[in-house]
């Protein structure tokens, strides 16, 4: 046991991809529980944090669960980007303790200082920022630089929720939360529109295609989804009309989407670690083009937050996670059957939710509940299928 807990501590993904799935099992149970129970008619005893449960709901979800997965991504790319040595175990342990303690502040907010809950919650960013920023600049890469930008921004979503729990300000809550969902959808845009593309030819190559099938990304809509993801976590923290931050959304997500078309989705559909990119990415233009349209007065801004929550956030995580959990120990990138279900039980659960909250009158808690077992299920099944590689030496390539 000790010497799988050396392993597991070795590595920022380890820790932290793991973590990231635990975590979303526990966030999950929190509130289909509290949620169910009220469906019924029955009534949930005071809970141990201070704020509105669905508050906790999303904070957790997007500044817990989310913060995690950037974690053990950013701590495991830098290296790789800058040529830099990747962070000790010391290093990765006290991140580690550093984001276990605001899980724990926030959990027991109502029985602490609200000051001490942020202080306890807002420092594991700054944290990881200071370090992968000495990296960056050894090898600065403008599209490298911009995953700073884009924490800075999910901080300041943050802090701006804590205002609002600690009686400073009275209306920053929804503003930060937005903020930091965008931020993370902003990120997902960059990096799924550097990742997807690429892996999809590098199969391709490997599989003898010709190079005209491979493909291809137009550099005009490239620039605008570049320009138009650096905008739109920023434009959503100003005091700005809803028909200018919707427009923008609206653009985004649509740009986004004509991204994909030349992207050959439909030759990754019998191998789920290549479909999946495709699969979040698609989550992530369909979700910020009907998050616009809400904003616009066209449907409900709640259920469009959540298809970009589960669908894009949830399922873009969870396929960069799996896949750099096979890549970084040394086995093949082929996803384990749990997981590949996994990838759909997360769309489903999007789509669910999102229905839950357009159509469904009497029947939205049942859809809500449902939505929310098929996320619980979803990491379940990442959770026990990678537990054995995080917590197992890399696989030597003549094993």
């Amino acid at each position: 046991m000790t010497s799988r807990l050396g392993v597991f501590f070795s590595e920022g993904f380890r820790v932290f991809f793991f973590a990231a799935g635990a975590f979303a099992v526990f966030a999950g149970l929190v509130w289909v529980i509290w949620l169910g129970v009220h469906y019924a008619g029955g009534m949930v005893g005071e809970m141990p944090f201070g704020m509105a449960p669905h508050q906790w709901h999303a904070h957790e979800m997007i500044f817990g669960y989310s913060s995690a997965a950037l974690g053990g991504f950013l701590l495991t790319a830098v290296p790789n980007w800058t040529g830099t040595p990747a962070a000790r175990r010391a290093f990765v342990i006290l991140t580690a303790a550093v984001w276990f303690a605001g899980r724990v502040a926030v959990w027991y907010s109502g029985l602490l200082p609200a000051t001490l809950v942020a202080v306890a919650d807002l420092a594991f960013l700054p944290f990881l920022i200071s370090k992968i920023a000495l990296q960056l600049v050894k090898r600065p890469k403008p599209q490298n630089l911009l995953f700073v930008v884009f924490l800075s921004l999910i901080w300041v979503g943050n802090l701006m929720v804590h205002l609002e729990w600690m009686g400073v300000s009275s209306d920053t809550l929804d503003t930060g939360m937005r903020a930091g969902l965008v931020g993370l959808a902003s990120m997902i845009g960059v990096l799924g529109g550097r990742v997807t593309p690429a892996f999809t030819r590098n199969a391709m190559k490997r599989a003898g295609l010709p190079e005209a099938s491979w493909p291809r990304t137009h550099e005009g809509l490239g620039k605008i989804a570049m320009a138009a993801a650096i905008a739109l976590p920023a434009v959503v923290l100003l005091p700005l009309p809803d028909l200018l931050v919707g427009g923008l959304a609206v653009l985004t997500g649509l740009v986004q989407l004509a991204r994909l078309v030349n992207w050959r989705a439909r030759w990754t559909l019998d191998q789920p670690i290549l479909f999946s990119l495709h699969l979040g990415m698609a989550m992530l233009g369909i979700g910020l083009a009907l998050w616009g349209l809400a904003l616009l007065g066209i449907g409900s801004e709640v259920a469009a937050l959540h298809v970009l929550g589960i669908g894009a956030v949830g399922g873009m995580t969870l396929a960069v996670m799996s896949r750099a959990i096979l890549g970084h120990t040394g086995r093949e990138l082929v996803a384990p059957c749990p997981v590949a279900i996994g990838y759909l039980l997360l769309a489903a659960a999007a789509i669910v939710r999102w229905v839950g909250s357009e159509f469904s009158g009497d029947l939205y808690f049942p859809m809500v509940l449902l939505s929310g077992g098929l996320w619980i299920a979803a990491f379940i099944l990442y959770a026990i299928a990678v537990w054995p590689l995080v917590a197992s030496p890399r696989v030597s390539a003549d094993a």
